[in-house]
């Protein structure tokens, strides 16, 4: 009886505790401060929306008043503002985030752990590691404003499920990564509410150099917010879940997941395009369950090219993931009629968004479309993808592990590049100490030689390289990156029944060597000397890598300066139509400590340009885009209305007085017809069934004779977008300084119906009056990543 009493007794006094700690967490948690307390409404309201400066403020509430929330800042943004991650887990995680992290990372090189009991142990205590990015396009500002929602959620939810999620899981949430680009959008918002421009995209790039190809950096990382991102990811945590949160147009699906569009690259590891499909597959399920339609997979974006933010975790072995939901106007409502949605461009693989299929089961017919709305699936498709790390922890860790180790095998890859060796003694030094750079910042190992070796190439030949040279080897758990990066794309031939090419989500060719104009080769084996006179024995590298006296490189400093001796009064043009290839050009000035002016519309129609200006750049803008601008039925006058014909003809008297006019790809189309010139673009008017080339690396043979070529070798990788190919007639005035290859001009991509190109000019200067204009048909400063042809731009600003 007394051991019963004393039972009873322990029971109640446990009941006692238990329902202490309860009332203890509850009051916690009660005075956790919700959003909308916070903001003075909720997140995704229509016609609301926070800024950074709200939205920073918040998640510092969460930090200092929730156990589970720790909020970081991990670097600053291009204009200054702080970047933020606020890790999300239980309690006793978040106070041990250090060995966490060095769990992560020894699981993404397993050259670290020293026994299979070691590696169980990690795999025992480690925690799935997910990040979830919003908004890194700021008009798709939803997601930005639901992250304050999802953190609260988990920093007060006491629900089975998600205490699962916070005991097994690390969540790395960044509310954007794109502050500037909130700020920009959010007080254009809120200064437009109510107005003609209500809901429109600011008069003005959302990043202050990328604008929307901010996201087309993250295998260059010429961006400050790319660069903090990657370090965070690829040189601390190692996620094994990478969650990109986009918007798209309004006329398609209300919400694209994966699986994704074919082709997928080859460097891609099979199992994770499973895993990509399963974790797809499993939202796309939660959002029906949920009662939400239009819900599309295996549509419109692939998973070839490196250079996104969800695509690069694939090349360290992380499972990317993408959603892109349909968008309202900013924050406004819209609603979407049946006979748009019918009439709504058609996406790859969702041919029809009125009409159902296996991969879009149950179609929307339209109707009011809201943030909230957005925001909604949102919240939906974070919570099955933390579900599913929670739940299957021990088999996310165990196959990133495995994707890691299996790098390091390097008899599964035997006829494969066993290195990547980039010689010493080339020119243009910068070049390779930026390139060097950008590996190293990606987490790539680099070694430099301190001896000559003798190195088998690709073609069986023998070469002597000297000391000084890099080495990257494949036999890293980089290997699927460094594959990526070197290598020489070759996209399928994908054409359909009707000879139409199925255009790629963004472009076909990215290698980095051509890029950069670094001289770069693939390594098959070493050849030992056997004495003096002779080569003998082939070794793998592999085999004798301990033995090379290697030296590791762990920091490179990309010598970049002022390249101009003698520079022109530089002007460029900068519409507030807002072009990326503008801002990219500002970017390689910047850089290279170039100065200029931006030139607006009422500077350009209201003439003197020869005044203030020697040379003026025109970006890759239409005709349309230069010359009408905005349109004022959304903007205000101060920003629509482009130069208008009357800075046409500022433009012309600019250059005849003795200006320099240079043109990027789009823009010399405009020069062409204002001039009169010889000379014309015979790309104009050719199908796309005839001719197609989408974002590729082209050969052009250089005149070296001519000024502009300064600093040129004989041959140039040119980055061709859909451009242009010119055939001169006006021999006497016009002369052509580089043209497309005879043949064989492909190097990296795809390019269809390469005859309507071969030996047409890629370059050109026209003689107009007293002045002159320099017509480049493709984009020499392609998103600031094309070092190889900066010279031809820098060349053209000598006075």
């Amino acid at each position: 009886m007394r051991f019963q009493s004393l039972i009873r007794n322990l029971a109640a006094y446990s009941f006692k505790l238990t329902f202490a700690a309860a009332v203890l967490c509850s009051a916690i948690f009660a005075q956790i401060p919700t959003p909308k307390a916070h903001l003075g409404f909720e997140p995704a309201e229509d016609r609301k929306v926070a800024d950074w400066p709200q939205i920073t403020a918040y998640f510092k509430k969460l930090d200092t008043a929730s156990p589970r929330v720790s909020v970081q800042k991990f670097g600053d943004s291009t204009l200054g503002r702080p970047m933020i991650v606020a890790y999300i887990s239980a309690p006793e995680n978040i106070a041990q985030l250090k060995k966490y992290s060095t769990i992560s990372s020894k699981l993404a090189d397993p050259r670290t752990i020293k026994s299979e009991t070691e590696l169980k142990g990690l795999i025992a205590q480690g925690k799935t590691v997910v990040a979830i990015s919003c908004s890194i396009h700021s008009t798709e500002i939803v997601a930005s404003q639901m992250s304050m929602t999802l953190a609260h959620r988990l920093a007060t939810a006491q629900d089975p499920d998600t205490l699962e999620i916070l005991r097994n899981t690390i969540l790395l949430l960044i509310p954007s990564s794109n502050p500037d680009g909130i700020d920009i959008v959010a007080n254009w918002y809120k200064k437009t509410l109510g107005t003609k421009s209500e809901g429109s995209a600011p008069p003005e790039l959302y990043h202050h150099y990328a604008g929307h190809d901010n996201n087309r950096d993250w295998f260059m990382l010429n961006l400050k917010e790319s660069q903090a991102i990657t370090k965070l990811f690829w040189k601390e945590w190692f996620p094994q879940f990478v969650y990109d949160v986009h918007q798209q147009g309004q006329g398609g699906s209300r919400f694209t997941i994966p699986p994704f569009f074919d082709p997928a690259n080859p460097n891609i590891p099979p199992s994770l395009l499973r895993d990509v499909g399963l974790v797809g597959y499993k939202m796309a399920a939660d959002l029906s369950a949920a009662g939400f339609s239009g819900i599309a997979t295996n549509a419109q974006y692939d998973m070839w090219w490196h250079g996104g933010f969800r695509s690069a975790p694939y090349f360290h072995n992380s499972i990317g993931i993408l959603s892109e939901a349909a968008s309202a106007d900013l924050m406004t409502p819209v609603t979407i009629s049946n006979e748009q949605l019918k009439n709504a461009r058609r996406a790859r693989g969702l041919n029809n968004p009125l009409e159902t299929s296996i991969n879009f089961p149950e179609a929307w017919q339209g109707g009011v479309w809201r943030p909230k709305d957005i925001a909604d699936m949102e919240l939906i498709a974070s919570r099955s993808l933390l579900t599913l790390a929670a739940k299957y922890r021990e088999r996310f860790l165990t196959s990133f592990h495995s994707l890691n180790a299996k790098a390091l095998s390097p008899e599964k890859f035997k006829g494969q590049p066993e290195a990547y060796i980039i010689p010493a003694g080339q020119p243009h030094e910068e070049r390779v100490s930026r390139m060097i750079e950008i590996l190293l910042e990606q987490g790539v190992e680099v070694h430099r030689m301190t001896t000559e070796l003798h190195l088998t190439m690709a073609d069986k030949s023998h070469s002597e390289y000297p000391f000084g040279s890099f080495l990257v080897f494949l036999n890293q758990p980089q290997r699927s990156n460094v594959q990526a990066l070197f290598e020489r794309q070759v996209y399928p031939n994908r054409v359909n029944p009707n000879g139409e090419p199925d255009v790629p989500y963004d472009v076909a060719g990215w290698t980095l060597p051509l890029m950069m104009g670094v001289e770069s080769h693939a390594v098959m084996s070493i050849v030992e000397p056997a004495d003096e006179r002779e080569l003998s024995k082939v070794k793998s590298i592999n085999e004798v890598r301990e033995q090379l006296n290697l030296k590791p490189v762990t920091a490179a400093f990309a010598k970049v300066s002022n390249p101009l001796k003698n520079p022109a009064r530089l002007g460029m043009y900068q519409s507030y139509a807002s072009s990326m290839d503008e801002g990219w050009t500002r970017l390689v000035f910047d850089n290279h400590q170039i100065s200029y002016s931006s030139l607006r519309d009422a500077e350009i129609r209201g003439g003197g340009l020869i005044a203030k200006y020697d040379t003026i750049i025109l970006p890759s803008d239409t005709e349309r885009e230069i010359v009408s601008g905005l349109n004022n039925s959304r903007y205000p006058d101060e920003f629509s209305g482009g130069i208008s014909s009357r800075g046409v003809e500022n433009l012309k008297r600019f250059v005849e007085s003795g200006g320099t006019l240079v043109c990027f790809d789009e823009s010399c189309e405009l020069a062409i017809k204002t001039f009169g010139l010889g000379m014309k673009n015979v790309l104009n008017g050719v199908r796309r069934t005839d001719f197609y080339c989408p974002g590729s690396i082209l050969k052009v043979d250089v005149d070296k004779s001519h000024r502009l070529s300064k600093g040129m070798k004989d041959e140039a990788a040119a980055y061709f977008i859909n451009s242009s190919a010119f055939e001169i007639t006006d021999t006497a005035n016009i002369r052509s300084i580089a043209k497309y290859a005879q043949k064989d001009a492909l190097m990296s991509g795809w390019l269809l119906g390469e005859k309507y190109l071969n030996g047409k000019t890629a370059l050109a200067e026209a003689k107009v009056g007293k002045g002159k204009v320099v017509l480049f048909a493709f984009r020499p400063q392609h998103r600031g990543q094309t070092w190889g042809t900066f010279p031809f731009i820098f060349n053209a600003l000598e006075k």
